[in-house]
């Protein structure tokens, strides 16, 4: 009986230690339980962060994706901008060369006016200077080659020989005609001036007297004699004289070389013939008449072709473009 009984003891004692081995597994698989969910709701917490942190982190990138994106949008409005308006100053410069160049034509073909030609060329490369483009060189080149055409030219002082001719014509009037000695009309007045009063019998004789005098002339005949006006014409050769140096300046500005020139002849011809040479504005006049009649003003004018075609080369590439 007592192995039994000892048996049994040790079956007792063996399945109470069991039963405390499994009590605290248990005990310590609940606590681990415990910790675990402990755990797992702090990791809850920190993914519901994290997650909330993510989605703002998110909704920030968004904004300034969104900010980005106008930026590029603004940037590329004004660079657009930009080349409009830099093709816009470009366009504004090319327009003005092209008048300054048609405004040398112009005045080449049709004034003859070289020097202000050779101004609106000057402007028009310096112009295309300040662009500083590799693609106008083949018109600044052009407008070089016009200009030094235009340089060797020679000097034709058109608004010199039309002062001159003006101041002539403004002292016809004052030019004396060589059939008179002095101006009759003055003498008669400072005679009458110079008279003291008289009876009116006297005065008659005067008048008398006065007439008789003025039907004698008395003239030297070993000399070419003046050419005799009638009375009353006097004017008119002054209105005649005083149109044909008008007619020659009007054939100055239109480069008529031939009118120009029998104009003057005709106009100096008048002045020796009509007038008192021996007057010295008379002489001026005759001197004048006689250095512009002498004087070249037409002379052979470029006709600007290359710069008007080097232009237009320009336009079209960048038509083209």
């Amino acid at each position: 009986m007592l192995p039994v009984v000892v048996l049994a003891g040790l079956l007792a004692w063996h399945w109470f230690d069991t039963r405390q081995q499994i009590n605290e597994l248990r005990h310590g698989v609940s606590r681990q339980l415990a910790d675990a969910a402990v755990t797992s709701r702090n990791d809850a917490q920190i993914d519901q962060q994290l997650l909330q942190r993510a989605k703002a982190l998110d909704e920030r990138l968004a904004t300034v994706e969104q900010r980005l994106a106008e930026t590029r949008d603004q940037e590329a409005v004004l660079q657009t901008l930009f080349q409009d308006v830099a093709k816009g100053r470009e366009e504004a410069e090319l327009l003005e060369i092209e008048q300054a160049v048609t405004l040398a034509v112009q005045q080449i073909q049709l004034a003859g006016n070289v020097p202000v030609a050779l101004l609106a060329l000057r402007s028009a490369d310096a112009q295309l200077a300040r662009l500083d483009k590799a693609r106008h060189l083949p018109l600044r080149k052009a407008l070089a080659a016009d200009i030094a055409r235009l340089n060797e030219l020679p000097l034709v002082d058109v608004p010199g020989i039309s002062l001159r001719l003006e101041q002539i014509v403004a002292g016809i009037d004052k030019f004396p005609f060589a059939v008179h000695g002095r101006p009759v009309e003055a003498a008669v007045e400072a005679e009458a001036d110079e008279a003291p009063v008289l009876p009116w019998w006297r005065l008659v004789l005067a008048d008398l007297w006065q007439e008789t005098r003025s039907m004698i002339r008395i003239q030297r005949f070993d000399r070419e004699e003046p050419a005799l006006l009638a009375p009353g014409q006097g004017f008119f050769l002054r209105e005649n004289l005083r149109l044909r140096l008008l007619s020659a300046r009007l054939a100055l500005f239109a480069r008529e070389q031939r009118t120009f020139r029998n104009e003057l002849t005709v106009a100096g011809s008048w002045l020796e013939k009509y007038f008192s040479t021996e007057d010295r504005a008379v002489q001026a006049a005759i001197e004048q008449i006689k250095a512009l009649a002498a004087a070249e003003i037409v002379i052979d004018l470029p006709d600007l072709r290359a710069s008007q075609q080097a232009l237009l080369t320009l336009r079209e590439e960048k038509v083209a473009r």
